[in-house]
This record gives C-alpha cells, sequence and structure tokens, in this order.
C-alpha cells in the first residue's frame, strides 16, 4: 500500500487507452434522429480520466494512436487544451479510424451509438510501449477497452510489465463495453488476468459480476481481489453508492445526488476525482467521496470531458451539498 500511495502522491500519471470524438445533440434533452445542432467534444475513457486528472491539478500524459485525419487531429487537439501531455499520441494512416460516440444529454430513453469499426486505438503496439519512459510517473492507469483487440491486448500487457518493473503502481478501470470484444468469453478471461496484476481496481456491480461469470458473484469477486492481489478494489453500485476494500477494510459510501442530464461518463470523472484527491494525501474515505461528487458533477452537464470539473467546481459543488446520501455498514 505505502508504494502504491507514494506512486500516486506524485500526482503525474501515464493513461493508457483512447481518446475519440464525441456528438450529442443541442439543447439537452433533444433526441438524436431530431436533432439540428450537435455539439462536439473529447471522449474516450482513457482521455476523459487524463483530461480529469489535468483539469484538477495532476499531470497525465495520454498513450495512444488516433486516426491521422482531421478527427484525430481534432482529438489532440482537444487533449493539448486540457493540458495532457500528448508526446506519447501516435497518428495512423490507412483506414483505421478515431471511434465517435453519438449520445443524448437526456436520462429517459438515452440513446448512445459508438462507431468502432477499424478503431485506432487498437493500433498501439509494443514499441508505443517501449518508448515510454515510466520512471518519468507515478503511477499506470488504463481501461478495459484497451484490451479488446490486438495489437493493442498485447502492448498493454507489456506496458503493465514495463511500468511494474520501473516501480508504478497499476490503476485498473474495468470498463467493459461489449461492442468492443469478440466475445463475452474472451472478454471475462482478458480482463480477469488485468485485474489480477493491478494494484487497484475500479468497477461497477456489473463489471464484477461479470469477470466472476454471474451478477450475484461480483461481491465477493472484489472481495477477494483486495484480498490477494490488489490493494484497493471499488465495487460500484450506482444510486447505491459504493464498497471499498483496502486490505481488511469494507469502507460503505453514498452518493451526491443530482438531477441528471445523461449517464455518461461519471466514471471516468469518478476515477480522476478519487486519484486526485489521493494525491492530494487525503484519507481514501474522503477520496472516494470526492470522486463520487465529481462524478455527480459530469452527469449534471453536456458532454463528458467538457463537463468534468476543475478544482473550483469540485469545492463549490461541495459546499452546495449538505453531503453524500447515508448508507448502512
Amino acid at each position: 500500500m505505502q508504494n502504491l500511495l507514494a506512486g500516486i502522491a506524485q500526482n503525474n500519471f501515464v493513461v493508457i487507452g483512447r481518446a475519440g470524438m464525441d456528438f450529442f445533440p443541442d439543447p439537452p434533452g433533444t433526441k438524436t434522429e431530431e436533432a439540428e445542432v450537435f455539439t462536439a467534444g473529447l471522449g474516450g475513457s482513457s482521455a476523459n480520466i487524463a483530461a480529469g486528472l489535468a483539469k484538477l491539478g495532476g499531470k497525465s500524459a495520454l498513450v495512444t494512436s488516433v486516426s491521422d485525419d482531421s478527427v484525430g487531429r481534432y482529438c489532440v487537439n482537444q487533449l493539448k487544451n486540457y493540458g495532457v501531455d500528448c508526446s506519447h499520441v501516435k497518428a495512423v494512416g490507412g483506414e483505421f479510424r478515431n471511434s465517435l460516440a453519438v449520445y443524448e444529454t437526456r436520462v429517459k430513453e438515452h440513446q448512445s451509438v459508438i462507431y468502432r469499426n477499424g478503431a485506432a486505438d487498437f493500433q498501439f503496439t509494443a514499441a508505443d510501449a517501449e518508448a515510454v519512459n515510466y520512471g518519468d510517473f507515478g503511477a499506470l492507469v488504463t481501461a478495459g477497452t484497451v484490451f479488446a483487440a490486438e495489437p493493442s491486448r498485447s502492448a498493454a500487457f507489456h506496458a503493465f510489465d514495463l511500468a511494474r518493473a520501473a516501480g508504478l503502481p497499476i490503476i485498473f478501470d474495468v470498463d467493459y463495453r461489449p461492442y468492443s470484444w469478440p466475445s463475452p468469453q474472451v472478454a471475462e478471461e482478458v480482463l480477469s488476468r488485468a485485474g489480477a496484476l493491478s494494484d487497484v481496481i475500479v468497477g461497477n456491480d456489473e463489471e464484477f459480476g461479470f469477470m466472476a461469470g454471474g451478477l450475484d458473484k461480483g461481491l465477493a469477486k472484489a472481495r477477494a481481489l483486495a484480498q490477494s492481489t490488489a490493494k484497493i478494489v471499488i465495487y460500484k453500485m450506482g444510486e447505491k453508492g459504493a464498497i471499498t476494500f483496502a486490505g481488511d477494510q469494507e469502507l460503505r459510501t453514498g452518493i451526491y445526488p443530482v438531477t441528471a442530464l445523461k449517464p455518461t461518463g461519471a466514471g471516468d470523472s469518478f476515477m480522476a476525482g478519487f486519484l486526485a484527491s489521493l494525491a492530494q494525501g487525503l484519507p481514501l474515505k474522503d477520496a472516494v467521496l470526492r470522486g463520487s461528487a465529481c462524478a455527480a458533477i459530469v452527469v449534471g452537464k453536456p458532454g463528458c470531458a467538457p463537463a468534468m470539473p476543475f478544482p473550483a467546481d469540485l469545492e463549490t459543488f461541495l459546499a452546495a451539498h449538505a453531503g453524500p446520501t447515508e448508507v448502512k455498514d
């Protein structure tokens, strides 16, 4: 645990995984099929986490591949605008394309369409992983989609090995997206392997249930990981809050109720807020709650990376809310 917290305290993260373009109808509440105006924003789980960390005052570098076209350049420009180091973002030609997410800023009958054919981010290679000087960073962060296809899968596991050799803790957001995987069976095997190599694992009840082979087994899976290989495991349960396992500790935390505009981006913002708070030296429970506050902020605004809070936004939100919902131990 000491090495994990010391690495996070450097507040300097290497983040591996996809960046994409988001389209969302404007104004909020509009159905995609009825829209006349769309707003663009940066998306993709790893890019969102990197942007969230940078906006909260940390340092982050994204390692990924983007398409060698206007959309890829848009993603890079947005990353740079948020303060993310893009020196390890590689442009790839041919028919590879950045992912595109078209989703609505509404909760009721929410629609989300993801385009991932020939995804450029899956062209992350072992050579790309080797080009990173892991000693320059305090911790490695990634999300599960990076493992969904080759060569990205093997490259990501190689990055895990290189980061571990450099003494970096590994932080893993399960982030299971079925549309990116060849089959549920492959996903279960590969995500479980990645989880077993990680110091921090964050996922929701469905994701842990998936890794365990049944929703009713997810909580036991999270607890078992914390008692064997991982230092911290966070088991998120939506409106019911979260259970954080750390050694012999089981911390139950609530959420910050808000009127949500959309369901997207919450997990990425949680991760950024959680890590940024640990980097500030806050206790584990406080870090989880501040991550939950960041998630609440994002679901209450349009967009993903654009909705991620700056420190002043987070403090304003916390000051305006009495506290999280109460949970029973």
